[in-house]
């Protein structure tokens, strides 16, 4: 079976990692995925192509203008006909539309949509015009995953209730995340590390559903404690100058680090002294499940399927949030350490081993494609 899967990433997050552990999985389990990585037309190499290439993913990076570029997207279906692929699995709203837009009978290929989750942009914006194109193209496919339970609740609800529309957990391959946590991190971030007594670790597109503000404000009453900690967040976007702003603003520039991409984040997670998701909206995030396998203590908000995952506490501190001091004392219970930290990281190290192997979800995804050809 051969599977293109479209993408136009921003960077190497959970869904990007999703991606490739999946199309992996895919190729030791007999499939031929190819990944579609598009982007703008000034672009060079991209994280995702970068890593697929590391991997031994076949990938082909597609240079297009942005927007609605109908054009554009004629010929990747003319392209993709023409090297027989069988099934279009998109994996962001961009490709939900750019293909979804086209009726089936001219696309001549069945498309299915995975949703890594799902964001409300503010009205009359542009996020908020795909959005609302979404909705519409969303509802033709032939399947439309969910990566959670929880997400029914966030999408539309002829979309939540529609017999074309499934739930497949998020999955990983521990292995793979062990060896990556063996590699060396960049020599910038371990000069930060080498002065501080620990840190605080954030993962994630540096945007407002991340909630990277409440953690550096909850850091700035954490640190009168421990004035020896860091906190570094991981990411880009176009959050950034705020963020960084913030953290001047509340004297804790110093003790605050951005270092972009990093690769590989499970390497520099594994020295974490805790993994914090202050994020208001997620589906079920990879970075969750990494740290789960690292053994590294999570503090999260109750958001998504993060409190399922964690067992609703067992393997990790699940918060509704209310202001920085709440979530600073979170924090204060898992840096000071202790039993009950241990053996909530013994029951989240079991549970994705358990529950959530990329196997599983690689083999869920082939029933979807076969039922979305007949």
């Amino acid at each position: 079976m051969k599977v293109l899967h479209l993408i136009d990433s921003g960077g190497l997050y959970g869904a990007e990692r999703m991606l490739l552990t999946l199309a992996a999985e895919q190729l030791a389990q007999g499939l031929s995925p190819m990944i579609l990585s598009a982007g703008e037309p000034h672009l060079t190499d991209k994280a995702i192509e970068i890593e697929a290439r590391k991997l031994r993913i076949p990938v082909t990076p597609w240079r297009m203008k942005p927007g609605f570029n109908l054009k554009e997207a004629a010929e990747i279906l003319r392209w993709a006909r023409a090297e027989k692929f069988q099934v279009l699995h998109s994996h962001g709203y961009k490709f939900n539309v750019l293909m979804g837009l086209w009726p089936e009978h001219t696309r001549k290929l069945p498309l299915i949509a995975t949703l890594h989750g799902y964001v409300k942009g503010p009205r009359f914006t542009k996020s908020w015009l795909y959005e609302s194109v979404d909705r519409v193209v969303l509802a033709r496919m032939r399947q439309v995953v969910l990566v959670s339970e929880a997400m029914r609740k966030q999408v539309p609800k002829r979309i939540a209730h529609s017999n074309s529309t499934s739930v497949v957990a998020n999955g990983l391959s521990t292995q793979a995340v062990l060896e990556m946590a063996s590699l060396p991190i960049p020599e910038t971030i371990e000069a930060f590390l080498g002065v501080r007594d620990g840190f605080v670790l954030g993962v994630g597109r540096l945007s407002a559903e991340k909630g990277f503000d409440r953690l550096i404000a909850a850091f700035a009453v954490l640190r009168k404690q421990h004035p020896r900690l860091g906190l570094v967040i991981v990411g880009e976007g176009k959050q950034r100058a705020a963020l960084q702003e913030q953290a001047k603003e509340l004297g804790i520039s110093d003790d605050v680090l951005f270092p972009g991409y990093v690769q590989p984040v499970p390497a520099l997670m594994k020295r974490a002294s805790v993994l914090c998701m202050p994020s208001l909206t997620e589906g079920l995030p990879i970075t969750l499940l990494e740290a789960m396998t690292l053994e590294v203590p999570v503090v999260a908000c109750n958001v998504g399927e993060i409190a399922n995952v964690l067992g609703q506490g067992k393997g990790g501190r699940v918060f509704h949030y209310r202001d920085p001091e709440m979530l600073a004392a979170q924090l204060e219970s898992v840096v000071s350490g202790g039993t009950e930290v241990s053996e909530k990281i013994r029951w989240a190290s079991h549970r994705v081993e358990s529950d959530f192997s990329s196997r599983s979800m690689t083999e869920s995804y082939t029933r979807i494609y076969q039922c979305a050809l007949k």
